[in-house]
């Protein structure tokens, strides 16, 4: 029995007492990857993370799986879905876990990684769903959550009703945001649920909102049949090749991990989460004939906008911008709500093999009035009009152990393409690589893109991006990647066309399952209007950032781990004097096995000179609750979130941090400005699974 075969029984038998704390790593990790691209405090990734946890606990079984059941891990490389497939094909079934060694592109981390959502067994899978089975084995969620900042915010003072609704600076509501979400699933089979939200400031049962929440969303999902292989109603989610032409939700981008560059598409899913605008409303169905599958969907619903009306009749003549943020609290906010009916229809046609997958799709997207942009140059391209319609080409093939995809995507309405081409490949158990090109016209225009960039929009860009990992030694690895960047168009704040790059390099030292410890650094070079203009010409000037993070993580006993991260960014501009900043970390995560709960406390240290130069760190929450802040200023901050389980089925996270600045006695600006040197939170959440 060899080294690496002992190693991996050693963590099969730990594993009983390992895998929820892998599952959160995992979790967090990726986590970081978005928010880290985003620079986000709000983002709801519930749909992204809904697969690895139902995953983690109805393992896949390696022996009856497929394609698309392993993309939707988000763990594994295509080269890697090929190689346990084909492994299969001309070897049988696997025996055991032990199995997976000899699996050419499968190291130890890889399968160290999958283990937790993984399993082998010989069984036949029952794929026949029977109404008696699907009520005895389906599983029942409910989510109740609470949450707020205890101090006052100016935007709730009390004034008079002819003051609050003469003025944005007030919001018409009260501080606290409600969640709630009941949803049945049976398998990943069958999924019947809604979900509901309330932000601060906004109201409840009353004024604006007498339905109760601010937003409802239901869904009823269906998928396994031999022809009708998919079916929703209700909200739900689509997600195409690459993301050009459509992909509704959030997606991995640029990060340490090098092969979360290229997108692997669920094509339909329901849509669980609370972003009030990257999801579809209506219904969809994946018809299917053996390798071919045909997906065709319809979708109607009201998006926020900023509307210009008829000085006689009120009534509505063109939205000039289209709201994205999904609050209601003040009442230029109330008044953009639903002001744009939004009619999207799509077809999607695609082969899938073992090796290789193409498509083609067709999307139409609708506007009930005209959406004319303000008259600004950097809009000079922006989509304008009533309707538009997106046709792409997508492919994916493995060859051996290079694995190449794309998609090019052509938009009707300015006669725009957009285009991405890339290649990931094993060259050797040591060395992986990563390439991806894109070009993207600065006049291409599809709402409900994802595509990869380092702009927000799939839009007015072309680059190319380059990666790297090797593994030195069994504990040493480096990451590594480079992307080169231009805009040929002017951006928001760029009065120019202007170009860029990214550096990243993490080397990482892992000796055992229980101790890790990497450093990073990453340049960002990105060009912005100088500070010093004269009103006349705005000249553009390179901004650079640096970044440097050691970041350590030590599983001191088995229901103990301590995590600790220093970080340090530095921000050069000619037209400014130079920033930095940093912030320390410290972490505690008290999980023990035989007791009904778990505590994970933070304190943290941070010194930046502006907003301009915040760090934004993961923190631990509530399940489905993903908090991403940026630290900025001088201060420290500091939580405490305890989970009880209790009669079996119940989850209860109770969880309080606080701010407490060191130079400021006026926290924030305007609604949300506090007075004083303290700001906290708290979120209470309870889960009821049966």
């Amino acid at each position: 029995m060899n080294k690496n075969r002992l190693i991996l029984i050693f963590f099969f038998f730990c594993s009983c007492w390992s895998f929820s704390q892998e599952r959160n790593e995992i979790i967090q990790q990726r986590v970081e990857f978005i928010a880290e691209q985003a620079e986000s405090e709000e983002l709801d990734l519930t749909n992204i993370f809904d697969q690895l946890n139902y995953f983690f606990d109805h393992p896949i079984n390696l022996n009856s799986t497929n394609p698309d059941e392993l993309r939707s891990l988000g763990l594994l490389t295509e080269v890697q879905i090929t190689d346990v497939l084909l492994h299969i094909e001309r070897f049988g079934k696997f025996i055991s876990i032990y199995e997976l060694q000899s699996l050419k592109y499968w190291d130890l981390n890889t399968i160290y990684l999958v283990l937790p959502f993984i399993r082998v067994d010989d069984r036949l899978e029952n794929l026949h769903i029977t109404f008696k089975d699907a009520i005895k084995n389906g599983n029942i969620e409910w989510f109740v959550r609470y949450q707020r900042t205890p101090q006052r915010k100016k935007g709730y003072t009390p004034v008079s009703d002819s003051v609050l609704n003469n003025s944005n600076g007030y919001y018409h509501g009260n501080a606290d945001k409600y969640y709630t979400r009941l949803r049945y699933t049976y398998r990943t089979n069958i999924s019947l649920g809604f979900t509901a939200e309330k932000d601060p400031g906004e109201e409840f049962f009353k004024g604006s909102q007498k339905n109760g929440f601010d937003f409802y969303s239901f869904h009823a999902f269906y998928k396994g049949g031999k022809y009708v292989r998919a079916i929703a109603a209700g909200d739900y989610q689509i997600q195409i090749g690459q993301g050009l032409n459509t992909w509704s939700g959030y997606a991995f981008g640029k990060s340490a991990d090098i092969f979360s560059s290229k997108k692997a598409a669920n094509l339909l899913r329901p849509y669980t989460s609370v972003d009030e605008n990257r999801f579809f409303r209506g219904g969809a169905a994946i018809i299917g004939y053996k390798k071919w599958n045909l997906l065709t969907f319809y979708s109607h619903k009201k998006v926020d906008g900023t509307g210009i009306a008829d000085s006689l009749t009120d009534d509505l003549e063109f939205v000039t911008t289209i709201d994205l943020s999904g609050l209601h609290r003040t009442n230029s906010e109330i008044a953009k709500k639903n002001r744009l009916k939004e009619q999207v229809i799509g077809n999607y046609l695609s082969y899938n093999s073992t090796r290789f997958n193409a498509g083609i799709a067709l999307v139409n997207q609708q506007y009930n009035q005209p959406l004319l942009r303000d008259t600004v140059p950097y809009n000079l391209y922006a989509f304008r009009g009533k309707n538009t319609t997106a046709i792409s080409g997508d492919y994916n093939f493995v060859i051996r152990n290079f694995n190449f995809f794309g998609e090019v995507s052509y938009s009707t309405h300015s006669k725009s393409f957009a285009q991405l081409y890339g290649l990931m490949a094993i060259l050797d158990p040591s060395v992986s690589i990563s390439v991806i090109y894109r070009n993207y016209s600065k006049g291409y225009y599809s709402f409900y893109n994802n595509g990869f960039s380092e702009g927000s929009n799939t839009q007015n860009e072309s680059g190319l991006f380059s990666g790297i990992k090797l593994k030195l030694a069994p504990a040493w690895s480096v990451s590594s990647y480079i992307d080169f960047f231009r805009f040929p168009w002017l951006k928001y704040q760029v009065d120019a066309p202007s170009k860029g790059h990214e550096f990243l390099v993490q080397p990482t030292y892992k000796p055992n399952k229980v101790f890790e410890i990497y450093a990073r650094f990453r340049q960002q070079v990105r060009q912005k209007n100088s500070r010093d203009s004269d009103g006349s010409i705005t000249p553009i000037e390179n901004v650079v950032q640096n970044n440097y993070r050691l970041n350590l993580s030590y599983k001191v006993l088995e229901s103990f781990t301590i995590k600790s991260r220093l970080e340090y960014v530095t921000i050069n501009r000619k037209s400014n004097a130079p920033e930095d900043g940093w912030i320390f970390t410290q972490d505690f995560l008290f999980k023990p096995t035989k007791l009904p709960f778990d505590i994970t406390l933070r304190y943290a240290l941070f010194d930046t000179d502006s907003y301009d130069s915040r760090i934004y760190t993961f923190e631990n929450n509530a399940q489905y609750v993903f908090s991403i802040p940026a630290y900025y200023y001088q201060g420290s901050r500091a939580y405490a979130l305890v989970r009880f389980t209790f009669l079996r089925h119940c989850n209860l996270w109770i969880r309080y941090g606080v701010y407490l600045y060191a130079n400021k006695t006026v926290i924030s600006s305007g609604p949300e400005e506090i007075k004083g040197s303290r700001k906290s939170d708290i979120t209470v959440q309870l889960r009821v699974n049966f």
